[in-house]
């Protein structure tokens, strides 16, 4: 058996009893079926009504902005501004028709940088007017979570200074869930 994959079922295994009270805690992902539209179409639609100033909920799909959003799981509640700042999670347009949900970790003027926080090293770059959204509240099964929350900014300062080590870290939180 491969070293790598008995350490993985040795590691899930150990901390069984700490993923089931996660999971009762946070809640699981619901079974419900769930009509899905490609990204590129359905994130076209909301970006141009978050550009008209109204304020739109999405499910989050894809595992980049693990820990603090969960795939399916949770929604993230989206407003436009006229400006983001570093530590800000905005759904951006990187390239035509192609959208991400993720962090700023820097800014040069109208220049960002972005990068989710279940990712390791990869950065995405994209201008102040390819910015639809920023997220105000996270919204999970049992509870919303306004971006603002003092905990919640100090767990996401704690993270993005933890890059250097967000590998193992992040290895053990996906034994957890």
């Amino acid at each position: 058996m491969n070293c790598k994959l008995l350490i993985r079922r040795l590691t899930r295994f150990l901390l069984t009893p700490f993923r089931r009270r996660y999971q009762r805690r946070n809640g699981v992902t619901s079974g419900q079926p769930r009509r899905e539209l490609p990204n590129d179409v359905w994130l076209g639609e909301v970006s141009q009504m978050l550009r008209e100033g109204k304020p739109y909920a999405i499910y989050v799909k894809g595992y980049s902005m693990r820990p603090f959003i969960e795939h399916t799981r949770d929604r993230v509640f989206l407003e436009k501004r006229d400006t983001y700042d570093v530590g800000d999670a905005v759904l951006a347009q990187i390239v035509p028709g192609h959208y991400v949900l993720h962090r700023i970790i820097e800014r040069r003027g109208d220049h960002l940088v972005l990068q989710g926080d279940g990712n390791v090293r990869g950065t995405e770059h994209c201008m102040m007017e390819d910015v639809c959204g920023v997220v105000t509240h996270y919204i999970r099964p049992r509870r919303t979570i306004p971006a603002d929350d003092p905990r919640l900014v100090r767990r996401i300062r704690l993270w993005r200074r933890l890059r250097p080590v967000r590998r193992y870290l992040l290895f053990v939180y996906k034994a957890l869930v």
